[in-house]
């Protein structure tokens, strides 16, 4: 999979997963509901939505929430993470905000991000919408995140 233009049939897969999730996004405060799918290195794909909450600070963004399920069920190491569509209804495309940037660079330097709604596409990478992320490589000898799949004892 290549994810080179906005129009490559390499994206369908993602956002045909993307729109499904959408459709369970709990929104009940402000209705904007997104989808967002993933697909890693070893080509599994995860989606998931956006889940409002009554006290705002405890939303979670459909592209956090998605990382977090792959993570989660083993399919997400850093380095593992090849590309990512968000998709809404909004008339404007709807790129990821800024904690979910930060999040994304944990697990790829150069991302394919593809936005859409029912209208449009753009495909934009993520080191241009987060430029100068925030990472490992900033703090940690080597610069390298450590891979922490068997656990921090290794079991």
């Amino acid at each position: 999979m290549a994810f080179l233009h906005a129009d490559d049939p390499d994206w369908d897969p993602l956002l045909a997963a993307a729109w499904a999730a959408r459709d369970h996004a709990h929104t009940p405060y402000s209705g904007f509901r997104v989808g967002a799918a993933l697909v890693t290195a070893t080509g599994q794909v995860m989606a998931g939505c956006n889940v409002e909450n009554a006290a705002y600070p405890l939303c979670t963004c459909a592209e956090r929430g998605t990382v977090a399920a792959a993570v989660g069920q083993g399919l997400l190491r850093p380095g593992g993470l090849q590309a990512l569509v968000v998709v809404t209804e909004a008339d404007r495309l709807t790129p990821p905000c800024g904690a979910c940037r930060q999040v994304l660079a944990e697990f790829a330097d150069h991302l394919p991000v593809l936005l859409a709604n029912r209208q449009e596409r753009a495909l934009h990478d993520l080191a241009d919408l987060l430029p100068h992320a925030f990472s490992g490589r900033d703090f940690i000898p080597g610069g390298s995140v450590p891979n922490l799949s068997k656990g921090p004892q290794g079991s």
